[in-house]
């Protein structure tokens, strides 16, 4: 596992938003006073404990999520990749994004970001249309999303995403429609599609359950998702993963990098790693958890140097459970050469091909497995979640049958 482990990204969570969305069930703290400057600290702090403890020596990508990153200062943002930039090589090119609500406030310190090495932005419009934003409990409307994406793609032209999200309240397919054919005349060339998801304990989940709200059914979800792929190939964009979406080659290296199994370093209150403890004389990959709760993590940190709340050795079975569901996420899907990688005794072949229900998906032309590898069809891979399944099964049997 050692050849995995000379570069690596680094993800880090801003646990703060002042409000809470309707649908959101992130770790997210709305904060009762200003704790900038010792969570700064605390980042800085964990940043070189985790950093070292993986061993990594170069880092290619960077990227700030949330809760709302964008209400971090960028004095923040530019002295973490200052620290990183000091204990390893983080490469001249490194694709390094930030999360932006597409408020004044975002708005007006994106240049500030820029400068504190910021190059690229995702911004979470979600809609376009201000009565479902407040159903959503958004704190910004339309209007200033347009305007965030305008400013935006001045200062990091080809290089800002756009978040949107489908299935919401009330939505039908024609007003989906009419809201992507705005959307496209002032994206940039990201595109990303997340359909709502109704999670327990969230204000909008206790609407639905009470009747006081509804949203559309499977099948008019599915036909949004199916007209959206449709238009946004129409508009010249590439769709390189399930809910994701490019033109002129502007992908997230970033995400590109977790859907092809590459580990990673999670920094910041609730935030996931997967990485080898070299540092300790780990010789397998883990997947780390840290604190969720800011207060406790900042005080771990200060104490021990990091947060981590669990940390769980991967098995050869569950670290390919994971580059197979990653992976057939993308639509280029999984290569055999990269599956080599993680299972050199074991192909894509020897491991689904045998099978009696991986072959029905290929009759049906769900599956593609053939010389170059495995990967899901158009019609397929708006089925993933259905087919996964099936493979994680056979996968767990050929594992056992021919242990590594």
């Amino acid at each position: 596992m050692r050849r995995f482990q000379c570069t690596s990204l680094c993800s880090y969570n801003w646990p703060y938003c002042l409000r809470r969305c309707t649908y959101c069930n992130f770790n997210k703290y709305i904060p009762k006073e200003n704790k900038d400057h010792l969570i700064t600290k605390c980042l800085l702090q964990e940043t070189e404990t985790l950093l070292q403890l993986s061993g990594v020596s170069r880092i290619t990508s960077v990227f700030f999520g949330g809760g709302t990153p964008s209400l971090a200062p960028p004095s923040t943002i530019a002295a973490i990749l200052e620290s990183v930039s000091k204990l390893v090589n983080l490469s001249h090119d490194a694709e390094v994004t930030i999360e932006v609500n597409p408020t004044p406030a975002g708005m007006s310190k994106l240049e500030d970001f820029c400068s504190a090495g910021v190059n690229r932005f995702s911004i979470g419009v979600q809609s376009l249309q201000d009565e479902d934003l407040k159903v959503l409990g958004r704190d910004h409307s339309s209007r200033e999303s347009l305007q965030t994406i305008a400013e935006a793609r001045r200062l990091c032209p080809g290089r800002v995403s756009v978040d949107m999200m489908f299935g919401r309240p009330r939505q039908t397919v024609e007003s989906w429609e009419k809201e992507l054919a705005e959307l496209l005349e002032i994206c940039d060339d990201h595109v990303s599609l997340y359909q709502l998801t109704l999670e327990r304990g969230t204000q909008l989940f206790k609407q639905v359950h009470c009747g006081v709200a509804s949203v559309p059914g499977d099948d008019v979800t599915a036909d949004m998702y199916h007209s959206a792929r449709r238009t946004l190939q129409q508009h010249g964009f590439l769709q390189y993963e399930v809910s994701n979406f490019a033109r002129h080659n502007s992908m997230s290296g970033h995400n590109m990098s977790y859907w092809k199994g590459e580990q990673y370093i999670g920094v910041g209150p609730g935030a996931h790693g997967r990485f080898v403890p070299v540092g300790e004389g780990g010789l397998d990959r883990e997947a780390r958890t840290q604190t969720l709760e800011p207060d406790v993590w900042m005080r771990e940190v200060q104490q021990s140097g990091h947060g981590t709340r669990r940390r769980t050795h991967l098995s050869h079975l569950q670290l390919l459970e994971e580059v197979l569901v990653m992976g057939m996420r993308m639509t280029k899907g999984i290569t055999n050469k990269h599956w080599e990688l993680f299972s050199p005794h074991m192909s894509l072949q020897e491991v689904f091909g045998a099978s009696s229900d991986v072959q029905e998906l290929l009759r049906n032309q769900r599956l593609i497995l053939n010389d170059r590898g495995l990967r899901c069809s158009w019609d397929g891979l708006a089925l993933l979640d259905s087919i996964l399944p099936t493979l994680l099964v056979e996968l767990e049997k050929q594992t056992f049958l021919k242990p590594h």
